[in-house]
């Protein structure tokens, strides 16, 4: 079986994967096929007995930065290996916040490569040199870029027919239709004096359509105004 997408990573931990990505369903698409997980150990790239990848920043100042010379070799090796319309990421704090198009760009373009930094960072020079899109997870800060990675990588590969099931469920997700996802309930009908609510269990399912609907757009209104305020603009138009 062909696999319908493939994540390559350049990493300085390749034991680190596939790490969650081997588990549940994804783990069961990995090892069915669905798609593919490569590594390569960047320290494969270096030209010294030790192995180095970093060294002092230019300039002065604490930490290590990620060398030009052994990355642009390790992502070269990576592009022989990767399809035409492949993104090409660096996982960074100061990138651009990774969101649902990203996932499905990524699952349409069939793969991604992406470079996992570690210490203060890479030599601006390789991103520059080499087109790289930098991309984030959140205005925080990680130890590396193999966790971020791990996280975009799972947002993608529930996408690919045969992971998640039913395609009902994905069309149905926050972020899908411009809105958060509306709140879910279950047995049992009473928990705790609180009930669920009486037009989920009325078989009405044009009154439960409205209602669902009613209530992501309250949800985000309230949670998530800049969606909102995009929601409305797109409505309008």
């Amino acid at each position: 079986m062909t696999a319908l997408f493939t994540a390559q990573l350049l990493t300085i931990f390749p034991e680190m994967f596939p790490g969650t990505l081997g588990q549940s369903l994804a783990g069961k698409g990995l090892d069915a096929g669905i798609w593919a997980l490569k590594t390569l150990d960047i320290r494969d790239f270096s030209s010294d007995k030790h192995r180095s990848v970093d060294d002092t920043p230019a300039g002065g100042g604490p930490g290590m930065v990620m060398r030009a010379d052994v990355l642009g070799k390790a992502i070269d090796a990576a592009s022989k290996n990767a399809g035409p319309d492949w993104p090409l990421v660096y996982m960074s704090p100061r990138g651009r916040r990774f969101e649902q198009a990203d996932a499905k760009k990524w699952h349409k373009a069939g793969g991604v490569t992406i470079l996992c930094g570690r210490f203060e960072g890479v030599d601006e020079r390789v991103l520059e040199a080499r087109g790289v899109e930098e991309i984030s997870v959140g205005d925080f800060v990680l130890s590396g870029g193999e966790p971020a990675a791990m996280v975009m990588l799972d947002a993608v590969v529930r996408l690919l027919p045969g992971v998640m099931g039913a395609n009902a469920t994905l069309d149905e997700e926050s972020f899908e239709n411009g809105l958060l996802e509306y709140p879910h309930y279950t047995r049992p009908a009473v928990w705790e004096e609180r009930e669920i609510p009486e037009v989920l269990t009325s078989g009405h399912h044009k009154k439960i359509a409205e209602w669902r609907h009613a209530r992501a757009e309250e949800m985000t209104r309230i949670r998530r105004p800049d969606l909102w305020s995009s929601y409305v603009r797109a409505k309008e138009k």
